[in-house]
This record gives structure tokens, sequence and C-alpha cells, in this order.
């Protein structure tokens, strides 16, 4: 299969960053208001896009509890806010390709942030398209192969309908189209396979290493700040480190 897997560089960066982000709720309640808006309704039985975002949460241990007051206040009618998606595109350290995704429900607020966080950090915001050129959007699942066998979890992979299997150490990565994501996803799940991450992702089609300290120390230093801005969902890049 093609390529060399980069998950274990981009899950240290990220996962320290989530560690640090103290409002994850946040997060998903902003996606579950989205999804609410663009799915028709606060029923995930009947929208398929509000039961995804569910179980994201789910998975990152965000409470029931939780969840539930969030479908509460919509379907009394007691949400006003309205919140949009926004992309932003830019430049870190050396040169990285840096994709921002938010959800706001001012973009005025979080696009100030954002070329600030670019501007003191890295090389600055860019033009729509600057690097959303160098990223492909694929579905991927990450499942710790370290008691399984690499042949079968990659014929049942492929089988369900997955475009990639790659494997890095005792790391299973499936790549998807978009499309077929849920469907592969389901399909590995009925086999009893359990996933380290399960999500539809910007990959990067080239990595850029970076080797000045100070490079290095701006870069981590911009991911912790924008994964600390509630308006922020995603920080996708391709630093390798």
């Amino acid at each position: 299969m093609s390529g060399h897997s980069k998950w274990h560089n981009i899950q240290k960066t990220k996962g320290a960053a989530d560690a640090k982000k103290a409002k994850i709720f946040t997060k998903y309640a902003r996606e579950m208001a989205i999804a609410i808006k663009e799915g028709g309704g606060a029923d995930p039985n009947s929208n398929s896009k509000l039961a995804a975002v569910i179980s994201r949460a789910k998975s990152e241990n965000v409470p029931n509890d939780n969840i539930k007051r969030t479908l509460d206040k919509y379907k009394s009618g007691a949400a006003t806010e309205n919140y949009e998606h926004v992309t932003y595109e830019g430049y870190g350290p050396g040169g990285v390709a840096v994709l921002v995704d938010a959800l706001t429900d001012n973009k005025n607020r979080t696009v100030a942030e954002v070329r600030h966080y670019l501007d003191k950090y890295g090389k600055g915001m860019g033009a729509s398209g600057c690097v959303s050129w160098q990223f492909d959007k694929k579905g991927v699942i990450v499942i710790n192969g370290e008691d399984l066998d690499e042949e079968t979890v990659m014929m049942q992979a492929l089988e369900a309908g997955a475009a990639d299997f790659q494997v890095d150490e005792n790391i299973f990565e499936v790549y998807t189209d978009p499309d077929d994501f849920d469907t592969v996803k389901e399909a590995l799940k009925a086999e009893g396979l359990e996933f380290l991450e399960a999500e539809i992702q910007m990959v990067p089609q080239t990595y850029t290493a970076l080797t000045n300290e100070d490079d290095i120390k701006n870069m981590e230093k911009m991911l912790e700040v924008m994964e600390a801005n509630d308006d922020i969902q995603d920080v996708w890049h391709n630093w390798e480190e």
C-alpha cells in the first residue's frame, strides 16, 4: 500500500494540545448545533448528521448528560446561537501548511484571532486555497494492531470498501473516501474492532520538517493556543516532527 504513515507524529502534537483544551464539551455542543440546523432537527434518530456528531462526542467521553442538555435546549427553542463553519488557511513556522476549521457566531472575532496566531507564531494568514490544495479529505480509522493479524484486518477493511491500508509498527490505518467512511467504520465495528481514532480528516500529501528550535517551539505554541480557542474545531497541518 502507498505512503508512509504519519499518524504517530500528528497524533502526538494534536493529542497534547487536545489534552490542554478545557472546553471540549463546547466543541461538540457547537457541532451539534450545526448538525441540528443542517440536518433538520434535534432528533438523532432522524438526523444522521447529528447522530454522527453524538457518536464522536461519546468516543471522546462527553457525558450523556451534556449531550442531553444540548439536545433539550434546541428542542425547546431556548437556543439562540447561530453558528457557521469557516475555514482559514495560512503558514506556520518554516512554511508549514496550516488549515483551521472553526464554528463561530462571530466571524470578525474568529478571523482576527486566527490571523493573530498565524502572524505571531508563523508566517501569516494566506488567501483561500493557498494551502488547501496540499491536503486530501479522507476518512481515517486508526486501530491498535498489537494483538491483531495484519492480513486479516487489511482484508476486512478492503472488502468493506476502504481505499488504502497502512501499517506503522503496531498501528493499522484505514483510509476511505469521505462518502464511504461510515460504511467502512460500521463494517469494521461489526467485526469487533475498536478504534483509536475514526473521523474525516484533511490528510497532507507531503510533510514539512522543522529543524530550527525556535520554529519548533513556535509551532507547538501555535497549536496549543489554537486548540484552546473555543471557536476552533480542528487544526490540520503538514508538520513532521
